[in-house]
């Protein structure tokens, strides 16, 4: 990764977090972008001299824009995006009739059309540079239904349809850049033990530290940025825990 810039959104816990350390450790320099300041900055700061932290609201359009204008000014290009952030509020694990529809436009904003921007803006130099690789979050309830309703061991409608959307991204994205050393990519990171797991997820049931540690999702993302072998998973789903596991690629996880 020397001499690599990775650019992470959602990056002040869980995923992000666990990414941006390994690549900075590996001698990329990483840009760190999410809305909270203070853990941003801590994140920033076990990532060392690579890092720089960018405090910004991916549901604001300018503040996208500016996260790639400052990225460029601090690094002069952007070799991977990782689309980790997402929306964080209410309605996230509502049901339809309780849902206001400006909260799903907040879910769609932030989980898809954010994302949408940020290739958008950083295509065109990878292109012309030969190389690149844009890295969509995805999740299950981009293509499974729940158990159940939200409220009962089910998710709301708001996180399942912007993920849906993204999830469509990476298989379109990668006919149109055929040829041109750009990849895009869908992660699925499974079950995963994060703060926003616990938060979001434990009041309904969920056992958040039955999951992955996000260090496993890191590794994996790392592998897939850096491994030669990575190319194959062009505009497809990448099993991140599976190809952590099957590879060894955290020592120690999973515990035998």
């Amino acid at each position: 990764m020397q001499d690599k810039v990775v650019v992470i959104t959602g990056a002040s816990a869980g995923i992000g977090a666990a990414l941006a350390e390994l690549l900075a450790a590996r001698g990329a320099s990483v840009v760190l972008v999410a809305r909270r300041e203070a853990p941003l900055a801590e994140v920033a700061g076990r990532c060392g001299e690579r890092a720089h932290a960018i405090v910004a609201d991916v549901t604001r359009r300018e503040e996208v824009r500016r996260v790639v204008e400052e990225s460029i000014a601090r690094f002069g290009r952007i070799d991977v995006l990782v689309n980790n952030g997402r929306y964080v509020g209410p309605g996230h694990m509502d049901r339809l009739l309780d849902t206001p529809l400006e909260l799903l436009d907040r879910h769609l904003e932030a989980n898809v059309m954010a994302p949408l921007l940020l290739t958008r803006l950083m295509l065109p130099a990878m292109i012309e540079r030969g190389d690149g690789l844009v890295a969509n979050m995805t999740s299950d309830v981009a293509w499974i239904d729940p158990p159940a309703a939200a409220g009962a061991g089910g998710w709301g409608l708001g996180y399942a349809i912007s993920k849906g959307a993204l999830h469509r991204v990476a298989g379109v994205l990668a006919r149109e850049l055929a040829g041109t050393g750009v990849r895009c990519v869908n992660v699925s990171p499974g079950f995963v033990a994060t703060e926003r797991m616990l938060i979001d997820m434990a009041p309904f049931g969920f056992d958040a530290k039955a999951g992955a540690p996000p260090d496993a999702i890191g590794a994996a993302l790392a592998w897939l940025a850096t491994d030669p072998r990575g190319r194959e998973w062009d505009g497809r789903t990448f099993p991140a825990q599976e190809v952590c596991r099957d590879l060894g690629l955290l020592p120690g996880w999973p515990a035998r």
